[in-house]
């Protein structure tokens, strides 16, 4: 019983993210950009931390990872934090507001199953998906790392691509950082910070 409502109250967690933005701003935003395909390579570089590197599936998931490599380009993710951390399931981070309300200036379409994308990965150990909120396209900038599988979200979330390097990173953040509620608040002082993003082509 407590297993289960630790799971509804992490689900409940993600879908919480802020994301109002409507679905004319998503086809705009995908219109404006050339989608990519391939993969590409994700150095994310924490203060104090380390860097994480990851590799991203253009070719499953192009509409996610253009977004994530177009904000990566312009700087978007520099300075910014993990705002959101429970240890045994997540790591979020990528809102400029830093508690969870806030994005880029665009959505996207959410490439998963459950709105009619078919997108294979799974939220096993590693995966990098996208923060939304209850709109199946309001997926902005803010995004997670997986820290524990957690394969109930999938077909729910787009997983993007996976940690290869530095998942103990990871484990140590959870570790480290104190959070303020079973949410995984985190306070602004206490976030850990994102120095940079990078991507490139493989």
């Amino acid at each position: 019983m407590k297993k289960m409502l630790k799971v509804l109250l992490v689900l409940m967690t993600v879908v919480s993210i802020a994301g109002c933005s409507s679905k004319t701003t998503t086809e705009k935003a995908t219109k404006k950009t050339k989608t990519l395909s391939g993969n590409y390579q994700v150095e994310i570089k924490v203060k104090d931390y380390g860097t994480i590197y990851a590799e991203i599936d253009a070719d499953t998931a192009p509409i996610t990872v253009t977004n994530f490599v177009k904000l990566s380009k312009e700087k978007f993710y520099d300075g910014l934090t993990f705002h959101r951390i429970i240890d045994g399931f997540m790591i979020q981070g990528g809102d400029p507001k830093g508690d969870g309300t806030g994005g880029s200036k665009e959505t996207i379409k959410g490439e998963f199953s459950d709105n009619g994308v078919k997108n294979p990965l799974s939220h096993t150990r590693g995966a990098l998906s996208m923060a939304r909120s209850q709109d199946n396209d309001s997926a902005s900038s803010q995004f997670f790392i997986v820290q524990s599988d957690s394969t109930y979200l999938d077909g729910q979330y787009a997983v993007f691509g996976y940690v290869y390097e530095g998942m103990d990173i990871v484990d140590q953040i959870c570790k480290d950082v104190k959070v303020e509620d079973n949410n995984g608040t985190v306070k602004k002082e206490n976030q850990p910070v994102i120095e940079s993003i990078r991507c490139k082509k493989i």
